[in-house]
């Protein structure tokens, strides 16, 4: 069974920053694309950012030029750098990764991160 294990959210300052980072474990053949949401309280969950196999990288509006995705392959692990945070990035973050295994090209979630914006 392929797992994902997040780590780094917490309770930051605004302004300040957090690295984010996903972990994928399993009977993996490879991982395709690989991406980050967020889901704040009373709302849909919604793309941060997505990088491909290949390094082809997409961001939200709101993401641009304070977040970086990131992914080493090697590892099976995903960064998201984030500065400059807002109060408004409060969410929980998930990691999503389009993996093959045996059974084909599957889409996985991760348990789910909380980032806390405040001061």
């Amino acid at each position: 069974q392929v797992q994902l294990v997040e780590s780094g959210g917490g309770l930051v300052q605004p302004g300040g920053s957090l690295r984010l980072s996903c972990a994928a474990s399993g009977p993996i053949f490879s991982i395709n694309a690989m991406g980050w949401y967020r889901q704040a309280p009373g709302k849909q969950r919604e793309l941060v950012a997505a990088i491909s196999s290949v390094g082809w990288i997409n961001y939200s509006d709101f993401a641009k030029g304070r977040f970086t995705i990131s992914r080493d392959n090697a590892k099976n692990t995903m960064y998201l750098q984030m500065n400059s945070l807002k109060p408004e990035d409060t969410a929980v973050y998930y990691c999503k990764v389009v993996a093959t295994t045996s059974f084909g090209a599957t889409d996985y979630w991760g348990q789910g991160t909380q980032v806390t914006v405040s001061s």
